[in-house]
């Protein structure tokens, strides 16, 4: 992975929270509450936040008086994040997952919604997640399946391989789709440290949106694939934008598109 694949700086924090977050994030954000919700926990720490999809809706279901930390490596998402803002009180870090800035044993559960994928060491990260957890708290985290079980982001990583064929931006293919191999998922958590076996559950969800340029512009110019479109020539990433756009609407109409979505669960104990 290059540094290329984690920046997330000028526009993309905007149009990551304002077209990739209902596109995508918030099916599995309601899944995530609703299994922490389960879970009798005063400290919550979540990391690789984002622009806080996840943190919104821990911030909705935290017992009164849970404190709620999120990090993220990047401050231009916690900058947005924070200006879209939540229901109670959040502590807002700029942290790194694989050098966490806590004490051993400070939280009952640490939270990752779609972030593990981009840690260039994922049992450094696994390690720090279960030195932070107290003795028996949780460590939930999701990834998404492989790319062909997500029809849009297939689709659109297709497309740009046409616009670009001699150097096909694989971003989608590389990076968020491209951890989800339950042994190594398995193997990585043990290297980290927990030695109790992890529970991984699929879960498809429908991705849906008004118009095909919707997910065209979330992936095209939401996302670190604008870098690598650009990287191939600044000019083009409109070019890029509606030949995805177009890819989408032959498969799924020219009107309001439906998706399939896929991603595993997975929760261990410390």
């Amino acid at each position: 992975m290059s540094d290329v694949d984690r920046a997330f700086s000028g526009s993309i924090p905007k149009l990551y929270e304002t077209h990739l977050v209902p596109l995508i994030f918030e099916p599995y954000a309601t899944d995530l509450k609703t299994r922490v919700g389960s879970m009798n926990v005063s400290r919550i720490l979540e990391v690789a936040a984002g622009t806080g999809v996840v943190t919104r809706a821990l911030a909705a279901v935290a017992n009164e008086g849970a404190s709620l930390v999120a990090t993220d490596l990047n401050q231009a998402m916690l900058d947005e994040a924070a200006a879209v803002g939540t229901e109670r009180p959040v502590q807002w870090l700029r942290a790194d997952a694989m050098a966490l800035p806590f004490p051993d044993n400070e939280f009952d559960v640490v939270v990752c919604q779609f972030g593990v994928m981009f840690f260039p060491d994922k049992s450094r990260a696994f390690s720090e997640a279960r030195r932070v957890l107290q003795p028996g708290g949780t460590f939930i985290f999701n990834v998404w399946d492989r790319i062909s079980e997500n029809e849009f982001a297939d689709t659109v990583t297709e497309a740009l391989a046409e616009v670009f064929p001699r150097a096909p931006p694989r971003f989608l293919a590389r990076t968020p789709h491209g951890y989800y191999e339950r042994q190594l998922i398995q193997r990585d958590l043990a290297a980290g440290g927990f030695t109790q076996s992890p529970d991984i559950v699929t879960v498809a969800a429908r991705s849906q949106a008004k118009s095909p340029d919707v997910p065209a512009v979330a992936y095209c110019q939401g996302t670190p694939l604008r870098n690598e479109i650009e990287a191939r020539g600044a000019s083009r990433l409109g070019e890029a934008t509606g030949r995805a756009a177009a890819a989408v609407a032959q498969r799924f109409g020219m009107y309001a598109v439906d998706g399939k979505i896929q991603a595993h669960i997975v929760t261990v104990k410390k």
